[in-house]
């Protein structure tokens, strides 16, 4: 289907001196795209040209307005000598290309170069002319809207959620040519950037047409990640959920499609998730793939850590034969599919009945060189393996479906492991075929189920359970069956019931490895794995139970390879689920000397970890209801009869032995002492030290227990780089230091936000990465949120000041460069712009059960910024308009590293020019903010030695429209007729 792109360059500014001589630059513009270049005059002796050129007109088919990226090119002419390079400008077509899309891209761009950072600016405006093509054989997506955020779009309505959705496509890296050999550092940069935009755009529009194949017109949940495998190629592969979406356009349209019975929900900003226990599976033995290349999957139960249960299966009295039915009509729903699987984390009400558990799966696989990058059969091979897997397990937890599933990659010289993970569920069949509303009421009716508690439910059959659980009666219904520990990957569902505040629990691990190749390398790490996986899933327990908790939402577990260790890092929120029995405790037990000492040392650690779970109840105020020993795991009205039952078929058992403790109580989780190591993990389980008093933190989008939220936000990035000095390094240590590399990095993100106090770091994501050889790299993502509270805040301030002081420091033991950057803290722009965007009319307003607060004094500057969340709504505000997603892939690469402040200011600096590029492009488009906004990817290389760095980042996020609710009143005041369906139109920012 034929298209007409038109561009125009107006004018440039701040541009660099290229002629000392004059202290000038003659500028000219080459405009490129396709095979198609068009040039500007050259604009003599001036370092802010008004070009104001003629339409630039490119006649291409909609296929290449998706795959080719618009490509701008500012140049210096000289006379006698090759023009000199100033900078690129790559501006994505995607988002001109859909309905409800915005008609044109206007405004300033940054020019940046890959050595030098951002050299000025320039006015570029672009249209698109497409002409409709109902073409059955086309090979282009025009029309399907993407999203970053894993939630239903606010202002959007999910008619079908139809599935899972994959694409990948493969390519020689330009930096392992040989043509790379002979030419600049900036030419082989520019050449990765241009490769990579093309290959994310082919592989958009391929994500797009699969969509079009079921009848879908949206993508929820995009993620798209770059596999860097060195000389055997790149890889960029995306996931997706495709769906049918509906734009709302009266007032009540922001609310999910079936309203929830409470009003909290209805007001929410998210609709979110449950989740249960955890099943951990790797693949088995060794065996030979294409090519003879070694490739090795394994799979491992973790039966004690395995604490999933949910809802009673056909043993049910309640609601029997109607779950039968249900689950008969979700099998007939997803059969078709290969893999019914979501990338949603937070759902519609009604769409998940209820959750299975975390189901998980690696493989290491050898790395080969792509011969045919048309035919990319291999990679393909390897990851339909996994999810073949995950499938498998889902199944055996009694699940048709996986929800909140995410894929993941660690690379290493030829070595790759493959990761993915997800929560096996059971969803209302409604959603995924077309049906009636009266089905979605009818469920409703007869499960007969209180709110708050039918997710917990084990969707399997107890009798026939895959592993063994202790399951009870649930606290809130006490008419089906609930585990006493949920592990999930997926939001908390706003219909929960929660006791208390959440907190972030985090896991961390670090094994050392021999330094090896090829095969040994891989079945040395294979080999590893599975050990890592079952400490990892140990230590969540712990500390869950150290808390006084007993569920995880938003469990990511990340493992990474590198030459000579591999490293665990696990982040989830920890909840009181008062569906779910109280919390036991933690036994320390084991082989005991006869040493007294050694006897008084394990009482006293046991003493030690009886108060702390006493202080974290009263700090994160759990004060679960009090329930009658007669009522405690018992049914509703046969208590009696069917505790017997269940004690007499776990008796009969021969794999299910109940372990009798002569100390302490019998459902205390027990720690067993019988190494070193094991007493090397209590210490370390006693050492992790709570957030300071008035901060609270969680890697979900909203803290749970919190609801009093204000319009005040403020996202951060952070990267810290540590080199390990010490050459004899044992796994003891290295714990120690990955330890306090990670518990500093949050002290000092504390210390910094103080003044937000009280305030609550939302969405922390962390990522740990090992680019090179005893060098680690963690970064993180979050948002802090402020909120209001009954309590004098001046003590509190003063108290957290003194505590964090010595956080402001680097820890002295290991070679350490801090980066913290707030976003909101830098311009839209490094320069200052000749039009201030307006955004008075264009920002936050509330969705959420949200009180004003008094804003800073910078708030009231007349430059509008773009705001920057990780979240996908922002507090205080409506979302009205979605202008399409920030996909973009930046380069930097410096030969003076040491004068540009080390590895702290090259990174720092590096980063608040992705964020002012970011901006610029969402201005452009007209939008005034980014959600869901995630660093897909930092990876930094250094060569001190020769003073050299490099550094590439993949960043992502949904451009949106968002405006305040002080604003909606002031016009729903002048305006008492008007809706808001001209702000879910329109409601573009003007300059």
């Amino acid at each position: 289907m034929p298209g007409k792109l038109k561009v125009k360059i107006v004018a440039g500014r701040h541009l660099p001196v290229m002629d000392r001589a004059s202290d000038l630059t003659d500028a000219f513009v080459e405009v490129k795209f396709g095979n198609t270049t068009f040039k500007t005059d050259v604009y003599l002796k001036s370092l802010n040209p008004q070009w104001n050129s003629e339409w630039f007109k490119f006649e291409v088919d909609d296929e290449d307005l998706q795959d080719e990226p618009l490509q701008i090119t500012v140049l210096d002419h000289d006379t006698y000598s090759a023009n000199d390079a100033i900078g690129k400008v790559y501006i994505d077509i995607d988002p001109l290309l859909y309905s409800e899309a915005a008609t044109v891209i206007s405004g300033w761009f940054p020019i940046y170069d890959t050595i030098h950072g951002i050299r000025g600016e320039i006015n570029v405006i672009v249209k698109v002319d497409l002409f409709n093509d109902l073409n059955r054989f086309r090979q282009s997506s025009c029309g399907v809207k993407f999203f970053c955020t894993t939630s239903i779009p606010k202002c959007y309505r999910a008619v079908i959620i139809h599935g899972f959705v994959e694409e990948l496509v493969v390519n020689e890296d330009p930096e392992y040519q040989w043509i790379d050999r002979i030419r600049t550092p900036r030419a082989s940069n520019e050449a990765r950037q241009r490769l990579i935009s093309l290959m994310s755009g082919e592989l958009q529009r391929k994500i797009g047409l699969k969509v079009l194949e079921m009848r879908g017109n949206a993508v929820v949940g995009y993620l798209q990640c770059f596999d860097l495998e060195g000389e055997s190629g790149l890889v960029v592969r995306a996931i997706g959920t495709a769906c049918t979406l509906d734009k709302l356009s009266s007032p009540a349209a922001f609310l999910p499609a079936c309203n929830s019975p409470s009003k909290e929900m209805k007001e929410s900003p998210l609709v979110h998730p449950p989740s249960h226990g955890c099943r951990s599976t790797h693949n088995s033995p060794i065996h030979t793939a294409t090519g003879s290349r070694l490739t090795q999957n394994f799979s491992v139960s973790v039966p004690t850590l395995i604490y999933t249960g949910m809802g009673s299966g056909s043993a049910g009295k309640e609601g029997g034969p109607f779950k039968a039915l249900l689950r008969q009509q979700t099998q007939s729903a997803l059969e078709q599919r290969e893999f019914p699987f979501f990338t949603l984390t937070a759902f519609p009400p009604g769409f998940l009945v209820h959750v299975g558990g975390v189901v998980s799966a690696r493989s290491v696989k050898l790395l080969d060189r792509i011969h045919n990058p048309d035919e990319p059969e291999t990679r393909d091979a390897w990851w339909a393996e996994i999810r073949q897997e995950i499938k498998s397990h889902a199944k055996a937890l009694g699940c048709h479906a996986v929800v909140g599933y995410s894929e993941s990659t660690s690379i290493c010289e030829e070595v790759c492991i493959l990761s993915a993970s997800g929560t096996a569920a059971v969803l209302n069949p409604r959603f995924l075929q077309d049906g009636t509303l009266e089905g979605c009421l009818e469920q409703r009716l007869e499960e007969n189920l209180p709110v708050g508690c039918g997710f917990c439910h084990i969707p399997y059959d107890e009798l026939n359970m895959p592993f063994p659980a202790h399951l009870t009666y649930c606290y809130n219904c006490r008419k089906q069956k609930v585990p006493d520990v949920l592990f999930t990957t997926i939001d908390l569902p706003t219909d929960a019931t929660v006791v208390g505040k959440g907190c972030l629990i985090q896991a961390r691990l670090c094994r050392l490895k021999k330094k090896a190749q090829a095969e040994a390398n891989a079945t040395a790490i294979s080999n590893l794995l599975p050990f890592m996986e079952y400490e990892v899933h140990t230590q969540l327990m712990n500390k869950l139970k150290l808390k006084g908790m007993n569920a995880l939402f938003g469990l990511r577990i990340q493992i990474t390879v590198g030459e000579n260790m591999l490293m665990g890092l696990a982040s989830a929120t920890g909840v009181y689920l008062a569906a779910l029995p109280t919390p036991g405790g933690i036994q320390i037990a084991g082989k005991t000397p006869n040493d007294g000492s050694y006897e008084q040392h394990i009482s006293h650690m046991q003493k030690k970890i009886n108060d702390t779970i006493a202080k974290n109840k009263e700090l994160y105020e759990i004060n679960p209801p009090e329930t009658s020993e007669e009522l405690i795991g018992s049914p509703i009205p046969e208590p009696r009869q069917h505790s017997r039952l269940l004690r007499s078929q776990s008796e009969s058992s021969d794999e299910v032995t109940e372990l009798d403790l002569s100390h302490g109580k019998k459902d205390a989780f027990v720690l067993e002492i019988d190494d070193t190591d094991a007493l090397e993990d209590v210490h370390s389980l006693l050492t992790d030290v709570p957030p300071p008093p008035g901060f609270y933190s969680c890697n979900t989008e909203i803290m749970p227990g919190i609801n009093n939220w204000t319009s005040e936000i403020q996202m951060f990035t952070s990267v810290r780089v540590t080199r390990l000095s010490s050459l004899n390094l044992t796994n003891q240590a290295l714990n120690k230091n990955f330890n306090d590399l990670c518990e500093n990095l949050l002290k000092s993100l504390y210390f910094k936000l103080r003044s937000m106090i009280p305030c609550c770091l939302c969405h922390v994501n962390f990522t740990v990465s090992l680019p090179e050889d005893e060098l680690i790299q963690v970064t993180v993502t979050a948002v802090a949120i402020t909120f209001d509270k009954n309590q004098a805040l001046q003590t509190t301030k003063t108290h957290v000041e003194k505590s964090l002081q010595r956080a402001s420091t680097d820890n002295e033991e290991l070679l350490q460069f801090p980066l913290e950057l707030c976003s909101d803290s830098i311009p839209s722009h490094p320069f200052p712009p000749a039009k201030a965007v307006t955004v008075e009319k264009a920002s936050p307003m509330g969705e959420g059960n949200f009180r004003n607060r008094s804003a800073p004094p910078c708030a009231n500057s007349t430059v509008g910024v773009v705001k920057m969340t990780p979240l996908s709504f922002i507090p205080g505000a409506k979302i009205t308009k979605y202008l399409g997603i920030i996909n973009m892939f930046f380069i930097r690469e410096t030969t003076s590293l040491r004068e540009e402040g080390g590895v702290s200011g090259f990174l720092h600096a590096f980063i608040a020019e992705v964020f002012a590029m970011v901006r610029a492009h969402v201005a452009a488009l007209g939008g005034n903010a980014v959600v869901s906004y995630i660093m897909k990817q930092c990876v930094f290389m250094e060569n001190p030695n020769k003073n050299q760095a490099q550094c590439l980042i993949n960043v992502s996020g949904d451009a949106v429209v968002f405006v305040r609710e002080s604003d909606l009143e002031v016009v729903s005041t002048q305006h008492p007729t008007a809706n808001c369906q001209p702000l879910c139109a329109g409601g573009e920012v003007t300059t």
